[in-house]
C-alpha cells in the first residue's frame, strides 16, 4: 500500500503538471476529452483515475451535471457518482480547458473485475486472470449511455479524443494498442470522441508476466547486496590472514 501511495502522489504531480501545461497552451501531454487510467496490481486491485470534461461525462455516461463553463461543480454529487462498495474516491480536483470544465477523480479499486457494478464503468466488461505463465487483462468497452450525443454547448470541433491508459506491474508480453509500450509499462488505447459517442466497440487486450517488476528489482538488489557483502567479507578475511602470516614471520 505504501508503494501504491507513492505512485498515486507521482500521478497527481503529473496531473498537475499536465493541467499547468494545458492552461499555458504548451503541450507536454496529449489533451483528452475523456480518459480512464488504471494502475493495476497482480492481485486485481488497482488505483484508477478518470479525467473528463463535464460535457463528455454527460454525453458518454448519461449523467446530468451542469456543463455550463460558469456553473459551480457539485463535488459531492460527482464523488457519489463514482463511489461504490468496490470503488473508493480518495482524490478529486477540477480544471478548465477550451472553455469547458473538467473533473479529475482518483479511486482505489478493490477488484477490477467488479468495475461494471459501478455505473460509470458499466459500459465495460473486465477480465483479469492467470493463464499459465501469464496474466491476461481484457476490457471490452461497449456503447455509450443513451441520451444527448451532440456537442451542444461544449463547443466540440470533431477532433476530440478519448483514451484508456493501463499501467502494468510486470513485463508486457502482448498488447493490441498498435503502438509501443510506454516507459513505465504504460499502454494507451485511443479513440475519437465521435466514435465513442456512437458506441464503436473498443477492446483492450494485454498479457503480462506473473512476476512483478518491483519484486524482480528487489530480488536483483538482494542478490547484489549478498554478492557485495560476500566480497567485503572475503577481503576482510584475506587482510586478517595476511596480517597473521606477517606476525608469525
Amino acid at each position: 500500500m505504501r508503494i501504491r501511495a507513492v505512485v498515486a502522489v507521482a500521478a497527481l504531480a503529473l496531473a498537475a503538471m499536465a493541467a499547468a501545461a494545458c492552461g499555458s497552451g504548451r503541450g507536454l501531454f496529449r489533451q483528452y476529452e475523456y480518459e480512464e487510467e488504471i494502475y493495476l496490481s497482480l492481485d486485481g486491485t488497482a488505483t484508477m483515475y478518470v479525467n473528463s470534461s463535464i460535457a463528455a461525462l454527460n454525453a458518454l455516461r448519461g449523467t446530468s451535471f451542469d456543463a455550463s463553463p460558469i456553473a459551480r461543480i457539485d463535488r459531492q454529487r460527482v464523488r457519489e457518482y463514482f463511489s461504490s462498495p468496490n470503488t473508493h474516491v480518495t482524490g478529486f480536483s477540477t480544471s478548465r480547458r477550451s472553455n469547458r470544465q473538467f473533473v479529475h477523480v482518483r479511486m482505489d479499486v478493490d477488484d477490477v473485475r467488479r468495475l461494471p457494478e459501478t455505473m460509470p464503468f458499466s459500459w465495460s466488461r473486465y477480465e483479469f486472470k492467470r493463464d499459465g505463465n501469464l496474466f491476461i487483462y481484457r476490457q471490452t468497452i461497449g456503447a455509450a449511455a443513451a441520451g444527448k450525443r451532440d456537442a451542444g454547448p461544449a463547443g466540440w470541433n470533431g477532433r476530440e479524443t478519448v483514451a484508456f491508459r493501463l499501467h502494468l506491474p510486470s513485463k508486457v508480453a502482448y498488447h493490441n494498442t498498435g503502438r509501443g509500450v510506454g516507459r513505465g509499462n504504460i499502454l494507451v488505447w485511443e479513440q475519437p470522441l465521435t466514435d465513442r459517442l456512437r458506441g464503436v466497440p473498443l477492446t483492450l487486450d494485454a498479457r503480462m508476466e506473473t512476476q512483478s517488476i518491483l519484486f524482480r528489482t528487489l530480488y536483483l538488489f538482494g542478490l547484489t547486496f549478498v554478492a557485495v557483502a560476500f566480497t567485503f567479507a572475503l577481503v576482510i578475511w584475506w587482510v586478517l590472514r595476511k596480517g597473521a602470516k606477517t606476525a608469525e614471520g
